[in-house]
């Protein structure tokens, strides 16, 4: 069996003892309102620190390939591809962790866009992992799991009930929109600037049709989710913003 396919079983049973046994137990202890949660809750809660542990792992080994992988980033389509293998075994089986989860409780975490989003992430990923093609794009898209944590963490504060006007929640909330435009929204003219770049070209021709599509269809279908989120990602920015200005504009005349 090739390499990066045991780090993508690695992986997905890493994730899944994460979700089974390590988070709900270091959440009894070190969260204090854990235990007040209904079952439905705790099972989101468990998916969604996984995916925080996942985001940061695979997001900041992204980053550092970008910065210092010279081989990945003078050759975008075929530069050595083996560390961006690495990172795309550990983020495939994820998505395949969070499918399995996605599925086998429907009611709770299902999610008709991270359905779409797994299935044409891992679509794309495959070409790479069996071939080693197109490792920059591959590893670029990586980098938008940065803002995953910030997104995980607004929710843990709204189940935990902690009032959408605290300064932690607004902090969170404004970070929140922020590291997702940054990685995912204002990325998006380089990326399809570099895509366009090496169109025509030996290498692009070498790839054939088949990760050709692969390549384009899926980076439109991931850009066109992240747009819908960050619509609704800017919307409740907004509205949180908004009710603390009008609670500090509130308080005073309350104190008279």
């Amino acid at each position: 069996m090739d390499g990066s396919y045991q780090v993508v079983i690695g992986s997905f049973l890493v994730f899944q003892v994460l979700f089974h046994m390590v988070t709900p137990r270091l959440s009894a202890r070190l969260s204090w309102g854990y235990s007040n949660l209904s079952a439905s809750q705790k099972t989101e809660w468990h998916s969604r620190c996984v995916s925080t542990v996942h985001a940061l792992i695979v997001g900041g080994l992204a980053l550092y390939i970008l910065w210092f992988d010279d081989d990945v980033n003078r050759d975008r389509i075929w530069g050595d591809p083996r560390l961006v293998k690495v990172n795309i075994a550990i983020a495939s089986g994820y998505l395949i962790n969070d499918l399995v989860l996605l599925l086998w409780h429907w009611k709770t975490l299902g999610d008709r866009y991270f359905i779409s989003h797994h299935l044409a992430a891992l679509y794309a990923y495959q070409y790479v992992l069996a071939r080693g093609l197109l490792p920059y794009f591959a590893n670029f898209r990586l980098i938008a799991e940065l803002s995953t944590p910030f997104v995980n963490q607004r929710w843990f504060f709204e189940v935990l009930g902690v009032p959408r006007s605290a300064r932690l929640v607004v902090l969170n909330g404004s970070a929140m929109s922020i590291s997702f435009f940054l990685v995912r929204i204002a990325v998006i003219p380089s990326y399809y600037r570099q895509v366009a770049s090496s169109f025509g070209t030996a290498a692009f021709h070498r790839l054939g049709l088949g990760p050709q599509c692969a390549w384009i269809i899926s980076s439109v279908a991931l850009d066109i989710l992240n747009t819908i989120w960050m619509y609704k990602i800017a919307r409740g920015c907004w509205k949180i913003l908004f009710r603390s200005h009008m609670h500090r504009k509130t308080e005073p005349s309350k104190s008279f």
